[in-house]
């Protein structure tokens, strides 16, 4: 066995193979970029190297670097993680020429599954059923476009490199294929370096079952049951599931013998993950299940497979790498219970669940149940990389008992600071449909009223309590000038205690970034505060940092401060013309000049932010009187970007 491994990661997967490293006996060697000198997975290792700079190409992405780093560190292999260099051919050719073992398969099978439409052609020689499309070598637009025209919309842009939802479009109408196309290659070159993308029919109320298969370097392969990965949002899965919701013993039998032969088909050795789409609307059966792809790593979503059988595929991965035989055959596998996992990302899904950065002020995680995290209290939620903070797993002997565990540790989860979509989480593990298994991938689009993700306005409430703490922490915070009053003095109060009548003064606040104002009466039993007539409410937590508070209130976050009296006041809605930042990020593209005239809805910019691609819309119709920043500028989240003024003006 491996005396050293260098982990070529970050966050919570780097943590998690630290772990399994260090039981084994090994000397951890963690690698970070300039955004994580602090992180929790560079802390949890015996020895870290800086790579470089923020950006994922000069650092996570960069092999020459890695490779240099473990050169250095004299480590005996190199565990890639999932995302960035997992499935590159040419990282795991590095590592061979460099000497180190790679913890992973060959870089002829990463070749030959790497790429998703010479996968589907190899699966269509070996029988296996694949999805109708388009999976050719050629990538003229206009060529793409009749392709889809031919398969019938709707239909998906994939990337040919890549997975994980990264470059994925969905296009309902032939009108709308060339922006997303457009946008399509441009995230997949970003995110695998390469942009060739297929198109595939959209199937109907579709299922996705994936299949855990293990290989070794002497011929043997089983798998290790499936996982549902049905609930998604922008084709990233939310919550995940072992077993499959109405999977039959026969029908996994059969399932999981193609996704067998598809590690055999290229000789495969390692951890991999063969992905099926089902037809849902007559639940699963034999003749409904079509081959997606093949993962050629370890998953998100292992730890739900870890729970129902027992096993650690971490170190299956490192024995395999090693050159031992499976520790199991096929028949040796054993399945007990059911066990569920639920993503917890930074994102406001009230705002189109936009990426949500910044200081994590508190965190407060379930420890009666497994967490996989690669953050803690003081961390910081960068834009530079995925936004995951947390997996949650429950695991007990039904579906039912698990989805009441994993709701219950959601409801005790706290995260301050980013916005989170833990409340989303909780609401979806209480849905009656989705407990009794009806669900597909647009299960949380078509659910999203229903789980409180739109239709929101700020928190008056919540925003009320926040400004009832501004006042009180702010009431003996500092004396007067006056060097003959004490601080502890009540003339050293800032309460607005008089001997008069009740005052009433009007409070320019900021509620989640934007300007509002807070009504503050003044008695004798202290500050009353009201927002639009609405007070403060008791059931709420704050969370004070700087010179803001944050309120949690049934999952959800406000942010609150008292905003100073000469500070303007801006408009939620664009109402004001002033396109802002919804989130901090990376300008890709802009799509207008100034003195352009634009139409409402009309796109006028693209930023980047968690390694996901989001367009700005023009506010109304109008001409464009400025453009604050340049293509590649990082931009902070509420920068303007431009101003727009309303038709018929110039």
């Amino acid at each position: 066995m491996f005396g050293s491994v260098l982990i070529a990661n970050r966050g919570e997967i780097a943590c998690r193979i630290a772990r399994t490293a260090k039981r084994m006996g090994m000397r951890t060697i963690a690698v970070y970029s300039a955004a994580d000198v602090r992180a929790l997975h560079v802390r949890s290792c015996d020895e870290a190297y800086l790579l470089g700079p923020a950006e994922p190409r000069e650092s996570y992405l960069s092999i020459g670097r890695i490779i240099e780093a473990a050169k250095l560190a004299h480590a005996e292999c190199v565990h890639p993680g999932y995302g960035f260099l997992a499935e590159n051919a040419e990282f795991a050719e590095a590592c061979a020429q460099a000497g180190l073992v790679f913890v992973g398969p060959s870089p002829q099978a990463i070749r030959a599954m790497g790429l998703k439409d010479r996968a589907k052609s190899l699966m269509e020689q070996a029988g296996v059923p694949i999805v109708p499309g388009y999976h050719g070598e050629r990538q003229e637009p206009k060529f793409l476009k009749e392709k889809a025209y031919e398969i019938g919309y709707p239909v998906l842009i994939k990337p040919a490199a890549g997975g994980g939802g990264r470059g994925l479009r969905r296009v309902d109408r032939h009108a709308e294929f060339d922006a997303a196309f457009e946008s399509a290659v441009r995230e997949c070159a970003a995110a695998f370096g390469s942009s060739r993308v297929l198109i595939e029919k959209c199937i109907a109320s579709p299922r996705h079952v994936e299949f855990q298969v293990f290989a070794d370097s002497r011929g043997n392969a089983i798998h290790l049951g499936e996982r549902d990965c049905s609930l998604q949002r922008r084709h990233q899965k939310v919550i995940e599931e072992a077993p499959a919701p109405g999977m039959s013993a026969e029908l996994r039998a059969q399932m999981g013998a193609a996704a067998v032969a598809a590690a055999k088909a290229v000789a495969y050795a390692g951890a991999g993950t063969v992905e099926f789409i089902a037809d849902g609307s007559k639940g699963l059966r034999p003749d409904g299940f079509w081959f997606i792809e093949m993962n050629t790593r370890l998953q998100v979503e292992h730890p739900v497979t870890e729970a129902v059988t027992g096993l650690d595929l971490v170190e299956w991965q490192f024995r395999v790498a090693a050159g031992e035989k499976l520790p199991l055959a096929q028949g040796q596998i054993r399945f007990d219970g059911h066990a569920i996992e639920a993503r917890v990302y930074a994102e406001d899904p009230a705002n189109d669940f936009l990426p949500s950065t910044g200081t994590i002020v508190a965190l407060r995680l379930p420890p009666d149940i497994r967490v996989d995290s690669g953050v803690d209290a003081g961390g910081e939620v960068t834009p530079y990389y995925d936004a995951m903070i947390a997996k949650l797993i429950a695991h007990a002997a039904t579906r039912e008992a698990t989805l009441d565990r994993l709701t219950d540790a959601l409801d005790r989860t706290l995260i301050v600071g980013p916005r989170s979509n833990v409340a989303l989480l909780a609401a979806l593990c209480r849905r009656e449909d989705f407990r009794r298994g009806q669900i597909d991938t647009e299960f949380i689009d078509r659910s999203l009223v229903l789980l409180g993700a739109v239709g929101q306005g700020p928190d008056r409430a919540a925003a009320a309590f926040g400004v009832e703490r501004l006042l009180a922490a702010s009431s003996f915070d500092e004396a007067p000038d006056d060097d003959n009053v004490e601080p502890s003095s009540p003339w050293a109060a800032r309460d607005g205690f008089q001997l008069g009548p009740a005052r009433t003064i009007d409070l320019p606040i900021v509620i989640d970034g934007e300007g509002a104002e807070a009504k503050v009466t003044y008695g004798k039993a202290g500050p009353n505060v009201l927002i639009d007539g609405t007070p403060p409410v008791p059931d709420a937590e704050a969370f004070a940092a700087g010179d803001e508070v944050f309120v949690l209130r049934h999952g959800r976050q406000t942010r609150v401060r008292i905003a100073d009296f000469a500070e303007a006041s801006t408009t939620a809605d664009g109402s004001d013309g002033i396109v802002k930042a919804p989130m901090h990020g990376k300008v890709l593209e802009l799509f207008v000049h100034v003195g352009d005239s634009v139409a409402g809805g009309q796109r006028l910019t693209v930023i980047e932010a968690m390694k996901m691609e989001h367009t700005l819309s023009a506010p109304f119709a109008g001409v464009v009187r400025q453009i604050a920043v340049a293509a590649g500028a990082q931009v902070m989240e509420g920068a303007a970007i431009m101003v727009i003024d309303p038709a018929g003006k110039r």
